[in-house]
């Protein structure tokens, strides 16, 4: 398996340019179901979730044609059978959103229940809950959902929690449906309303998204179009925060500022300097960062996938800091690993208690999950020493050439496919 080796100590300096948001792209990628013509999708990162998705097309009787690494023409027509394979479901997490898009085109669909990074449970009833009220029927049987419905419906749709995979694929579902879909208490995120925004170039009828009261006017057809996949906020925020931690000096290009305004705010607080501009941020830190609390929260709060990464450069801010995360039952179980670097935190619940050690040194660490791999990184690059990360598969789930992009700033990383053999010889 790879490996990551990092010699850490050294202040990241110089420009990163930021690649498409991963959580919009796999959406968007299903969302190409939908189309009656081929679309040709620019910006998509190049990361694994990616692959699966479109191998998951492409299984199914898609025409894929790679233009290059980020630009893809997806030709759906040639889907026939709304079955996604097993093992490629089980891969990925994104596979869910393959439930509306096939329910939403062929009135049926036969999706395994998906995978990905174990953060808890992440149950899909809100999922039934929606198709339901647009008029589908669902059964689960050997751990795959079965969804049938003899048309689509337009009608109100209530989410007892918020949702993003929920809201994205009732707007899936509902797209194509007769009449006026009304989802309430719909998730805001910026995938949303790239997503419904992709829709609507099509000929999608969507209003609100990006608001908790989404409105979805049925149409029967969708046209192929080329859209570019807005950049990914929290590959941004990684490298941010990788910035300050290290005592960096960094401009991250390709982002929307608008969409890091929860991240920018807690760096300011904790002592770094952030300036904004029209599609970058200049982050730089001269000295100790200090404490501070942090909640997570639904958009526009501080996102849950940027806890790792946060908490990570707190343990050696100046002070006690304390973070709470209520969104995955599972967010902390990088802690373990973040303790072998010599950081003192105490976690209760969905509660860590950091407090601030002088410096880090390198350790030899697994990946637990996408962005506790990215955490596990920066904690690399904070520490004296040498660092293995290993499990990097994780990581590659959701960051575009990571390694090199962080040598491209002066880290000394590189990726090592045969290091315990290395080590075994010396």
């Amino acid at each position: 398996m790879d490996k990551f080796i990092i010699r850490g100590g050294k202040p990241l300096h110089g420009e990163v340019v930021i690649s498409g948001a991963k959580n919009a792209a796999v959406a968007i990628v299903a969302a190409t179901i939908l189309s009656d013509e081929p679309c040709l999708l620019e910006n998509v990162p190049e990361i694994r979730d990616i692959n699966i998705c479109i191998k998951i097309l492409y299984e199914m009787g898609a025409g894929i044609k790679i233009i290059d690494k980020n630009t893809i023409r997806i030709d759906p027509r040639g889907i026939s059978d709304p079955v996604v394979p097993y093992d490629l479901a089980r891969a990925c997490r994104a596979s869910s959103y393959f439930f509306g898009t096939l329910l939403g085109r062929f009135l049926k669909a036969d999706v395994p229940l998906p995978g990905g990074c174990d953060l808890g449970d992440r149950p899909i009833d809100q999922h039934l809950k929606a198709f339901a009220a647009l008029g589908a029927r669902h059964s689960i049987d050997g751990g795959a959902v079965s969804l049938r419905a003899d048309k689509l419906i337009g009608s109100q749709i209530y989410f007892d929690v918020l949702t993003v995979g929920g809201t994205v694929n009732a707007i899936f579902a509902a797209v194509k449906a007769e009449g006026l879909t009304v989802i309430e208490n719909a998730a805001k995120e910026p995938q949303i309303v790239d997503v419904a925004n992709f829709l609507n170039s099509m000929g999608a009828d969507i209003m609100g998204a990006g608001t908790d009261v989404i409105k979805i006017r049925g149409v029967k057809h969708l046209k192929g179009v080329e859209y570019a996949i807005i950049p990914d906020p929290i590959e941004a925020g990684t490298y941010m925060v990788a910035a300050a931690a290290t005592k960096g000096d960094v401009l991250i290009k390709n982002v929307i500022p608008k969409h890091l305004e929860s991240i920018t705010d807690k760096l300011r607080k904790v002592g770094a300097f952030v300036e904004e501009f029209d599609e970058s941020i200049h982050v730089r830190c001269d000295g100790k960062l200090m404490k501070t609390s942090l909640k997570t929260l639904p958009h526009p709060g501080f996102p849950t996938d940027m806890q790792p990464q946060f908490s990570t450069m707190l343990t050696t801010a100046d002070g006690t800091s304390v973070v709470t995360d209520n969104i995955f039952d599972n967010r902390f179980r990088y802690v373990n690993e973040l303790r072998r670097f010599g950081a003192d935190i105490t976690v209760e619940g969905t509660t860590a208690v950091i407090q601030g050690v002088s410096e880090l040194n390198g350790a030899t660490v697994r990946a637990t999950d996408l962005r506790a791999g990215a955490a596990l990184v920066i904690a690399g690059l904070m520490a004296g020493g040498t660092t293995v990360v290993e499990d990097i598969y994780h990581i590659e789930r959701g960051y575009e050439n990571i390694d090199e992009k962080l040598r491209g700033l002066g880290a000394d990383i590189v990726r090592d496919t045969d290091y315990d053999n290395k080590r075994m010889a010396v």
